[in-house]
């Protein structure tokens, strides 16, 4: 029974995306907003070790689950985790690596924040802090628990983990598909995920981000890897709003570098989650990101249509990181 409200929630959930995308809605799509639906138990853990491919290490559903220890299954993948990534310190402040990955590669839930520049790093989490930056869409256990996290870091601890992730070099883990037909998905931890029993759906007006291999990423596995299907032609009109200007604003290059690679204090945006990226672009409009660098890309947010924004994050998904 819990298994099929589980399921029927996801459900209802793609139906009522779906559904204002027929109204032509302009506001934050749920698609890319993902919220849990109510209710829903895990599985009790039976103390059983999990395992992921490519790797010796097990771990239980209660290490997994516990926000204040980051799995490794890869130490070969990155240097080794300060205390504050790997285990953060209770009560108030969880291992930045239990949701961000012990490699920073985050998922569609939250963020990638392998390779950031330290100085953008610092600044978003100030932004955090102080209330300039939060979500257009309230009730997200990521950008909650990051809100609370932040109120209690501290300034070592935040120079420790900007140092630590801006040396890991952001890797590819997203590919790109354009389609006129998806897999049904549901809800869980956050994003969307191929539903259970099969079956296509229409696109629409949306970009559908799943994880190849959904128990390795549910298992917080740095390497899973994803498909994000965007409508037809969506990669071609991204690189074309990249490249001339999108909202009648400068090239995205010339604030984010050749190739969407980052230059300076400006993050790289290429082969992030495009269901990341449409979210920064509402946030940006409707100000819940206001830091004090946000005006150039709230400017460039508030005249991108919703196809806009789906063309330009299915772009620089497709990109090299």
């Amino acid at each position: 029974m819990r298994r099929a409200l589980w399921f029927a929630g996801g459900l209802l959930a793609s139906v009522l995306a779906v559904w204002g995308i027929a109204r032509g809605d302009e506001g934050p799509p749920a698609w890319a907003y993902a919220v849990n639906p109510p209710g829903v138990i895990p599985p009790a853990d039976d103390g059983t070790p999990r395992h992921v491919p490519d790797s010796a290490a097990g771990f239980t559903l209660t290490q997994i689950r516990d926000l204040f220890f980051s799995p490794d299954w890869h130490p070969e993948d990155h240097p080794a985790m300060p205390d504050i990534v790997a285990r953060g310190r209770r009560p108030e402040v969880r291992a930045c690596g239990s949701c961000h990955r012990a490699d920073g590669s985050g998922g569609p839930e939250n963020a990638s924040i392998a390779g950031l520049p330290i100085a953008y790093f610092r600044q978003q989490v100030a932004d955090f802090r102080s209330g300039a930056r939060g979500t257009s869409v309230a009730g997200r256990a990521p950008t909650t628990l990051m809100l609370a996290t932040v109120k209690e870091i501290t300034d070592e601890e935040i120079e420790a983990a900007a140092a630590y992730f801006s040396s890991i070099r952001p890797k590819a883990s997203v590919r790109v598909v354009e389609a006129t037909e998806v897999p049904r998905t549901f809800v869980t931890g956050w994003h969307l995920a191929v539903a259970p029993g099969g079956g296509t759906e229409p696109i629409g007006q949306r970009i559908v981000e799943v994880p190849e291999n959904l128990e390795a990423f549910s298992l917080r596995d740095g390497r899973a890897r994803f498909v994000a299907y965007a409508p037809p032609g969506s990669i071609k009109r991204g690189g074309a709003l990249a490249a001339f200007g999108a909202g009648g604003q400068a090239p995205c290059a010339t604030c984010h570098g050749p190739d969407l690679r980052g230059r300076e204090a400006v993050p790289g945006i290429a082969r992030r989650s495009p269901s990341y990226a449409v979210r920064q672009f509402y946030d940006f409009r409707t100000g819940a990101r206001a830091g004090p660098e946000s005006a150039p890309m709230r400017a460039i947010a508030e005249r991108l249509s919703a196809d806009d924004m789906i063309a330009l994050a299915a772009y620089a998904a497709s990109l090299s990181p």
